[in-house]
């Protein structure tokens, strides 16, 4: 489903590139909660970035713009790892191990940092800043190459589950799949988003929800233990292609919002930290 590191990632690209106020990233954050804050995993990152380390106070989130500032990072790419594969992340280490049990993370290559948020209270969400061990650049998918994958994966999908006689078992499925998308939290998006980008985040939110009510057992239904591994091996690939597709559309965001710099720049326009 949609993720708060999509969300920052993208507004602090269209931020560092002058397309939008530092209060407006602030703002958009607000979606997923309250209060949004900030330290380092380590005494040397916190010492490095000037951010709070371990056993102390932990910083706003304006902190953390002001490092990406310095730090000029506007090359954050999304990651959205689980259990054997952590691509993007530099090999199996603290960042990794806490993305993965995030199942996100911000890695920023030429500033050498990953950034990683847990909810740690009610409607308080903490970034902890890792160091990327070492420059490591994301693979990129076009995205209309993935866009292309997650139709294809979901063309075979559904062939696969109408062979496996899921979709008979249950009763409502439509409206299970609308009501899980709906539930989902509805970040907005900087001026400039391309909308190439929004169909695919949309439709990959759309193919994730569907995937988690196909996941489930229809309600006393008596699946087999053969009939839940055949269904978890005809859904993994449509799993992939919504990751995939994810990927493609936050990073053809961040693109394209990079290329604003050069004429806000022109216009007076750029945004202070």
């Amino acid at each position: 489903m949609p993720c708060s590191s999509a969300t920052l990632v993208v507004w602090t690209t269209a931020w560092l590139h002058g397309a939008a106020a530092s209060d407006d990233v602030l703002d958009a954050m607000q979606v997923w909660a309250e209060l949004h804050e900030v330290a380092a995993a380590d005494d040397d990152i916190a010492t490095r970035l000037d951010l709070p380390g371990p056993g102390q106070p932990p910083a706003a989130l304006a902190s953390l713009l002001a490092t990406l500032r310095k730090k000029q990072a506007d090359d954050g790419r999304l990651i959205l790892p689980v259990p054997g594969d952590v691509r993007g992340l530099g090999g199996n280490g603290p960042l990794a191990t806490a993305a993965v049990r995030a199942g996100e993370a911000i890695v920023l290559p030429t500033a050498g940092m990953g950034i990683v948020p847990q909810t740690v209270a009610d409607q308080v969400v903490r970034w902890t800043v890792f160091e990327l061990p070492w420059m490591v650049w994301p693979e990129h998918m076009p995205i209309g190459e993935a866009e292309h994958e997650l139709a294809g994966a979901m063309r075979q999908a559904a062939t696969r589950l109408i062979d496996l006689d899921v979709t008979r078992q249950r009763t409502g499925v439509r409206e299970e799949i609308e009501a899980v998308v709906t539930a989902q939290p509805a970040p907005p998006w900087p001026t400039g988003m391309p909308p190439r980008s929004l169909r695919v985040l949309q439709r990959a939110t759309e193919v994730a929800a569907i995937l988690r009510i196909a996941s489930l057992d229809a309600p006393g239904a008596a699946v087999s233990a053969s009939a839940i591994r055949a269904r978890a091996e005809a859904l993994r690939p449509l799993s992939e292609a919504v990751r995939n597709a994810r990927y493609a559309a936050i990073d053809e965001a961040v693109r394209v919002l990079s290329t604003s710099r050069t004429a806000l720049s022109d216009s007076g326009l750029d945004s202070e930290a």
